[in-house]
């Protein structure tokens, strides 16, 4: 089984673009692939115009001109932060380390091990060290999964100035949504060893490929539909065509509904599905349906809901975009 499939996108110099994507999806793969830390075994990667790998040259990652910075920093442990930031530069350039770390926020910090500093200052650190080389590409798996989630909003976006600033080029993998938009100006979106969508954020907010990029981007979730000839065939019941933002897709019959849960309205009907939880968030009730098939759907709700009982949704008009199924990326939503 190949870990990814028909992957091909440019990322632009001076630029950071996020790989994106679930545990599995081939994203590490990818990066290793860049890095040196795995072989080509098919195509080639290229950097400002020539190859830097393929499947008949390899060279170790000391001799590609990249950056690393990895989730846990992986600084050496024996080693001062100085000495940590100038293991990569030449010996005339070993001063030059302070002032890294004072780019990242650790000045005076030079004289410290690392076991004394905190995550996210061992973040810092490791980032210092990864871009005083200067390396043409910039290559960051999960930076920021480590340390605790406040800090790890102001950290990235710390991180993007700091890089934008630079004019790095930089490639960075990530599972989180979130983090992706908070630092990316390019997210490439994959799902099971592929490509699905490349573009900015604006572009994946507003024009999703898949019912699934549509869904990381805008909080909605994805129901399977059958159009059927009195609307489109739910697990949650029958949902007519007025409710369709858009016009029907192009060869429509097995879709992927996108739907904001607050967007949908419970209606007692035996015909529907049943409710596992009712759980209150302000005025609001926020509803879990269990429907046939392992279907599962959120509803956000004033109306009284009651727990065991079974309930149809009926979505608002023009609030449901539909998306032909892509059976080949089933199971990875």
């Amino acid at each position: 089984m190949r870990a990814l499939e028909d992957i091909s996108f440019a990322a632009p110099g001076g630029e950071i673009t996020c790989l994106l994507g679930a545990s599995g999806c081939g994203k590490s793969t990818l990066l290793g692939l860049a890095a040196g830390l795995l072989r080509v075994q098919q195509g080639e990667i290229a950097l400002a115009g020539e190859v830097l790998a393929d499947a008949g040259y390899n060279p170790p990652p000391e001799a590609r001109p990249v950056g690393l910075v990895f989730q846990d920093g992986a600084l050496f442990p024996h080693m001062t932060l100085a000495a940590n930031v100038a293991f990569g530069l030449p010996r005339a350039r070993a001063g030059e380390a302070e002032g890294w770390l004072a780019k990242v926020g650790l000045a005076g910090m030079g004289a410290r091990y690392p076991h004394e500093l905190s995550g996210g200052q061992q973040q810092r650190a490791a980032l210092a060290r990864a871009m005083a080389p200067g390396p043409a590409v910039l290559l960051m798996d999960e930076p920021f999964a480590s340390v605790d989630i406040v800090l790890r909003r102001s950290l990235r976006r710390e991180c993007r100035i700091l890089l934008r600033e630079a004019g790095t080029t930089v490639v960075l993998v990530t599972h989180d949504p979130a983090e992706a938009l908070d630092i990316a100006d390019r997210i490439a979106v994959m799902e099971k060893g592929r490509i699905v969508q490349f573009g900015t954020p604006l572009e994946l907010h507003e024009a999703p490929a898949t019912a699934s990029v549509g869904a990381i981007f805008s909080g909605a979730q994805v129901v399977p539909g059958q159009v059927a000839d009195a609307g489109l065939d739910t697990p949650f019941g029958l949902w007519p065509f007025e409710c369709l933002g858009g016009e029907m897709p192009e060869g429509a019959g097995q879709l992927d509904l996108l739907v904001q849960a607050d967007r949908l309205v419970p209606v007692a009907d035996l015909r529907g599905g049943r409710v596992r939880d009712v759980h209150p968030i302000g005025p609001r009730n926020r509803v879990l349906l269990d429907g046939a098939q392992g279907a599962a759907i959120t509803v956000e709700t004033v109306l009284p809901v009651d727990p065991g009982k079974t309930y149809s949704v009926i979505p608002d008009p023009g609030s449901v975009r539909g998306f032909v199924r892509n059976e080949a990326l089933r199971g990875t939503q």
